[in-house]
């Protein structure tokens, strides 16, 4: 079974020129407290990072002329890192569940099926509605869209929801997509 990493794309990691790595002859500097110290040569701002212990960075590198600062890297490389675990903490990836029923199922079993789309709308998820049909089933497509239009009544009952896609056929399933509103 193949694994498909489709919409996990990772952002590119930026990246700074640090220190001998800066290129550009002169640079807009800025002091460890972010007040402007004006443009230097890059050598004569190196020096002064030296003396105070930190590293020159290059924070903008598209102006003219760049933008470095004195920074000491590893604390600067550290928080940053920190800063995008917590928002990778906080942030929540919307999922479609599924929930299948069909037309022959018992009551009991519906209304599990009911506190499970429920549970999966609750925890901030889409729910798709699937009834297969099978057999002579086939033909009761108005049969099978009024079940779910119920089922999706009761839940709208106990939950405001909104339709993301209305009942359809698609070969031999009917599905309809919910989420909360």
């Amino acid at each position: 079974m193949r694994i498909s990493h489709r919409g996990k794309k990772e952002e590119p990691k930026k990246t700074y020129a640090i220190n001998e790595g800066i290129t550009a002859p002169n640079l807009m500097v800025l002091a460890k407290d972010g007040s402007n110290l004006g443009v230097m040569v890059t050598g004569k701002a190196l020096l002064l990072a030296r003396e105070q212990g930190l590293d020159l960075v290059e924070i903008n590198p598209i102006t003219t002329p760049p933008v470095a600062k004195f920074i000491d890297f590893g604390q600067f490389r550290y928080n940053q890192e920190k800063e995008a675990r917590l928002q990778k903490a906080h942030q929540h990836i919307v999922e479609l569940k599924g929930v299948r029923i069909s037309l022959r199922i018992g009551e009991h079993d519906l209304e599990i099926r009911k506190n499970q789309a429920l549970k999966f709308l609750n925890d901030g998820n889409k729910a798709k509605i699937e009834l297969l049909l099978r057999g002579r089933e086939m033909q009761q497509f108005g049969r099978a869209s009024e079940m779910i239009k119920k089922m999706v009544a009761d839940i709208n009952a106990i939950v405001p929801i909104r339709w993301e896609q209305d009942v359809e056929k698609q070969a031999n399933k009917v599905t309809a997509i919910i989420a909360k509103s």
